[in-house]
């Protein structure tokens, strides 16, 4: 179901007002299906564009190339202004986009979101050769470690046994460190969504409080029995929680 457009791979379901969705590092865009699925049907317009995290020369492996990117395809689908969703380091690329590109964003979601903690997946690269140890953290995304396949544990496995896309992930890792928002937050004054799993591992509760306190107009709404990845653990809440955002904003 993805378009190839020149540069860009993205899926696209339908009409509407836009939501540009941003993965994270680890994740797919079939990560998203729920939140696709969803709000195509309620008169949005959903695309997922497929990040260049390992396509990229290494100087563009970077919170601040990937959030141009995201402006050059919005200019190239010539979409003028979008709501972004975005998980843990999408979330960050929605976060720097609206700090640099404020006219172009009528609001932004993120859950789980880098730019203020990253504990980071680093100190496990020494062990990548370890399936196990590599299981254990994909299951640690998660409150319920089922939800981490097979097929998602291999993914990951071979990402980080991959030495060209093991470099560019340590180097995102970095640009996430170095990109931190804590200074920038106070002053952007975008419409912001956060929706945060309770017994997130990897960026902790007290992480989305920071965001909440740090953004002058943002809310916050906890999904109890939830991890990293709140979009896929609890669709439908996920959703729900979304869904009143954008119509009590009416955006």
């Amino acid at each position: 179901m993805l378009k190839k457009d020149k540069k860009y791979t993205y899926f696209e379901a339908g009409e509407g007002k836009p939501i540009i969705v941003l993965h994270g590092l680890m994740g797919g865009l079939s990560n998203f299906d729920g939140v696709a699925n969803y709000f195509s049907e309620k008169g949005y317009k959903v695309i997922i564009p497929e990040l260049p995290l390992y396509t990229q020369n290494i100087l563009k492996t970077n919170v601040k190339a990937f959030s141009k990117y995201v402006k050059d395809f919005m200019i190239h689908l010539g979409i003028e202004k979008a709501i972004l969703v975005g998980n843990s380091l999408g979330g960050h690329i929605a976060l720097y986009f609206a700090k640099s590109y404020p006219e172009l964003v009528r609001g932004i979601v993120i859950t789980g979101s880098s730019g203020l903690y990253e504990s980071g997946m680093g100190e496990s690269y020494p062990k990548r050769g370890d399936y196990e140890y590599i299981k254990k953290k994909a299951e640690d995304v998660f409150y319920d470690p089922n939800v981490a396949t097979k097929e998602m544990v291999d993914d990951v496995f071979a990402t980080v046994n991959d030495r060209m896309k093991l470099l560019k992930t340590l180097t995102i890792a970095k640009s996430a460190i170095r990109h931190n928002m804590a200074k920038d937050l106070p002053k952007m004054h975008i419409k912001a969504c956060i929706i945060w799993g309770a017994n997130d591992k990897v960026t902790p509760p007290e992480v989305a409080e920071e965001f909440n306190k740090l953004l002058p107009n943002s809310e916050l709404f906890w999904i109890e029995k939830c991890g990293h990845a709140a979009m896929m653990e609890h669709p439908d809440k996920f959703n729900e929680i979304l869904n009143n955002w954008l119509v009590s904003h009416k955006l």
